[in-house]
């Protein structure tokens, strides 16, 4: 039997691939087990910096596999409980992880797999891809991913979209926010290459505080202690040997740490002596900090 889930390695991008292609990639409790323990695995992992999401074959994840949603119908209520939790555990482990997530959506990603994807922090999708809160035709809700989708959408999108059922094509995700780019399919490895590329500019743990940052923000509005908490944050991050290197590295016109070095390449100087770009430019690597 091949596995459910596989983990690609490409430097500090890991790849979760599910796969369970002739089922869309459709879920079930191996999956859901697997994805937890991947998630966790890929956390504690220092060498791991960006986390892609993906799905083997002609879908993303078309979200419950029928032969178990079939076994649920039969189960009792206790027995469903914690089959949902185990569902939530896992998009709740997803969403949480401390390194930055991207969804590679293409094909279908309906019911979980929408979930799936708006609990990632990035999702770009194919121009033929296809989402849906589909549950309420089965007679169930879109509980356990509900958080991550009006997180993505609102509330007012998320009570069109989890009473209608409808399908929501690329770019009307693009339009109501549940997807950050849509490409076209041959192009879909390129973008999240680039983006992954724009993540592991910034430092490890700026990244992980800027996601604790927005979680803790969500919902509030400016007040004495909202101002003090930020005031705080940036404090102690400015203290710390990664925002030193990085002050450093700029000042010193030179890539921070945690950033590998790009391959050598020998270039002729230009007839003046000079780089074809001149002195004096700012880098695109050493943008000016805010």
């Amino acid at each position: 039997m091949l596995p459910t889930l596989e983990i690609q390695h490409d430097g500090p991008v890991a790849t979760l691939w599910m796969n369970r292609p002739a089922l869309h990639n459709a879920f079930n409790p191996s999956l859901i087990a697997d994805l937890t323990a991947a998630c966790r695995e890929l956390d504690a992992d220092d060498a791991v910096r960006v986390v892609i999401l993906a799905g083997r074959g002609k879908s993303f994840s078309a979200g419950a596999d029928l032969n178990w949603m079939k076994a649920a119908g039969q189960a009792s209520i206790e027995e469903n409980l914690e089959d949902a939790r185990r569902l939530a555990v896992m998009l709740r482990t997803l969403a949480e992880l401390r390194k930055p997530t991207i969804a590679r959506v293409h094909g279908a990603a309906l019911g979980g797999g929408l979930g799936l994807a708006a609990a990632c922090d990035l999702c770009v999708a194919a121009t033929g891809a296809v989402f849906a809160t589909s549950e309420v035709r089965f007679g169930i809700i879109p509980a356990t991913i509900g958080p991550y989708v009006i997180r993505a959408i609102g509330e007012r999108q998320a009570f069109r979209y989890f009473q209608t059922a409808e399908r929501i094509g690329a770019q009307r995700a693009l339009e109501i926010g549940l997807v950050h780019e849509v490409v076209a399919l041959e192009q879909l490895d390129a973008k999240i290459e680039e983006l992954a590329h724009a993540l592991l500019q910034g430092g490890p743990h700026a990244l992980t505080a800027s996601k604790d940052l927005i979680r803790t923000m969500r919902g509030q509005t400016m007040n004495d202690e909202l101002m003090e908490d930020t005031a705080r944050r940036i404090a102690a991050l400015r203290a710390t040997p990664e925002a030193r290197e990085g002050l450093a590295a700029f000042l010193e016109k030179r890539s921070p740490a945690w950033i590998a070095p790009a391959p050598r390449v020998d270039v002729l100087p230009s007839p003046a002596g000079r780089g074809a770009g001149g002195e004096g430019l700012e880098s695109p690597e050493h943008p000016q900090p805010e």
